[in-house]
């Protein structure tokens, strides 16, 4: 799908990887729905990208019963950029439930309620493109990571079934997976350093996976260096080996 012109709800929209994906996103011609919690910092970006179209809601995806209202303001749309997320911190190692459910929530369940509200538009319009922001975490499980990796992990894989129930009615599902991201993002945010050789990405590389994404429909992107996604691909099938040799390095992959 050719992204000019067309409707695009952008979740997250005020973080850093929302950011990059907004800018190139509004850069190839689309009319951008920008979505987080932060009024003042949408109307902000939104007065800084290309095109003059692009609208702001604040919404709180937090809050239960968030979902239906954001998609009834937003309207029909052609793409959904499902990217809000939330890092798990200690929430299980400290019994936070609340904690724990409302990661569950924002990473895992909104998505997924994102994407069925949207889903009966789609398939009547015989077109859509879906992009649900994943995690090479969903596959490596770092070391003190398990509810936000877990949580990813669950997103990646709604998306690669959702992508094979689509397929031949013209909505596409993709998993984008980023890495260890540098200048932005959970990663940066938490002041987290990348095991030594296997090097980062760029906030913008994210926000070029997403356009792939829209475009080609691909099932899944990831977005890292080779020797990262080797690494990460070797922990996805041979998870104890790897595991010990997280630890033999002398820290938690996402400290």
């Amino acid at each position: 799908m050719d992204p000019s012109g067309k409707t695009i709800l952008l979740t997250g929209a005020t973080g850093g990887l929302g950011r990059a994906i907004a800018e190139i996103l509004a850069e190839q011609g689309a009319t951008l729905v920008l979505s987080s919690r932060k009024g003042d910092e949408l109307e902000q970006l939104a007065a800084s990208l290309p095109g003059s179209d692009h609208r702001t809601i604040v919404a709180d995806l937090d809050v239960p019963g968030s979902v239906e209202p954001l998609l009834a303001e937003t309207g029909e749309l052609d793409v959904l950029v499902a990217n809000a997320g939330l890092g798990g911190g200690r929430a299980v190692e400290q019994n936070d439930a609340a904690a724990i459910s409302t990661v569950a929530r924002v990473n895992y369940e909104v998505p997924m309620l994102l994407a069925a509200g949207v889903l009966d538009q789609m398939r009547e319009c015989g077109s859509g493109s879906l992009v649900f922001i994943s995690s090479l975490a969903a596959k490596a499980i770092p070391l003190g990571a398990a509810l936000y990796a877990s949580s990813k992990a669950g997103l990646r894989a709604f998306s690669l079934g959702l992508a094979g129930d689509l397929q031949g009615t013209g909505v596409t599902a993709t998993a984008v997976c980023p890495g260890f991201i540098r200048d932005a993002g959970m990663f940066h945010d938490g002041g987290g350093k990348a095991p030594p050789g296997i090097g980062t990405a760029t906030p913008e590389q994210v926000g070029a996976a997403v356009l792939e994404a829209i475009e080609t429909g691909k099932r899944e992107i990831e977005v890292a260096p080779l020797a990262q996604r080797v690494f990460v691909n070797g922990a996805y099938h041979l998870h104890g080996p790897f595991k010990r040799l997280e630890r033999a390095v002398g820290r938690p992959l996402d400290e």
